[in-house]
């Protein structure tokens, strides 16, 4: 799958209307991670009261825009088309490209993993919300329209194929409480959720902000990531 950048004035999906994150000089039109991190809204956490995966949708959609949705495929097939390589495909109903086998450089780990659909393997790999969506309940999601909630659950930018054991330790952890053990994909990580967290105008704790700017210090010159996956 060709992938096409993605700028926020053209990232809208169905029923969102996004702007460009925070409020960032107008020279700025790709900025640096760290100066969009240090501009996120910093609140507490709010009660975790309410939530349901329910309420950001059925797992998976598929209305994302092209070439991301509208395809007759899950959003799940979408990111694993994207983030696995030596693809072998069947049709199944509507989606005609279901990935069967593959192979996986998992970010999180740097361990290749060799995916295989069936059941008690297909888990070996799973679609991460990289923002996850406990913790954007807990800052701001409980106020958004349902058509946003479900927007960012199958956004492409918020979304990574990763080893299912990893994603499973991680949980609902923000960059505070959880990194990749990899840390080569640190600064990458970070800059995904400061791009997903500023997109959505969704908030930090004083300690999530304080650990994106650790690590993104780290990385000054990397541009805020505007293409799915930000790979």
């Amino acid at each position: 799958m060709t992938r096409r950048p993605m700028t926020f004035a053209a990232a809208a999906l169905t029923g969102v209307a996004l702007v460009l994150p925070v409020d960032l000089p107008a020279q700025a039109a790709t900025p640096t991670a760290l100066s969009v991190a240090q501009r996120l809204t910093v609140k507490g956490r709010a009660p975790k009261t309410g939530y349901d995966r329910a309420k950001f949708g059925t797992a998976w959609t598929d209305n994302n825009p092209a070439p991301w949705g509208h395809n007759g495929c899950s959003t799940r097939e979408d990111i694993l088309r994207r983030d696995l390589s030596q693809l072998r495909f069947k049709k199944s109903g509507r989606c005609t490209r279901v990935v069967t086998t593959g192979r996986l450089t998992d970010p999180y780990t740097g361990k290749v993993i060799n995916f295989v659909r069936g059941r008690g393997t297909s888990s070996k790999v799973q679609i991460d919300h990289v923002v996850p969506l406990a913790d954007a309940w807990q800052k701001g999601a409980q106020q958004w329209s349902t058509a946003t909630r479900v927007a960012f659950a199958n956004d492409p930018l918020n979304l990574l194929a990763v080893d299912g054991p990893t994603n499973q330790k991680k949980g609902a952890g923000d960059a505070a409480t959880w990194l990749p053990p990899n840390k080569g994909f640190r600064c990458r990580y970070v800059a995904l959720q400061v791009a997903v967290k500023a997109k959505y105008r969704a908030w930090v704790t004083a300690a999530e902000k304080s650990a994106m700017i650790r690590i993104l210090q780290g990385c000054k010159g990397m541009k805020l990531p505007t293409e799915p996956g930000g790979r």
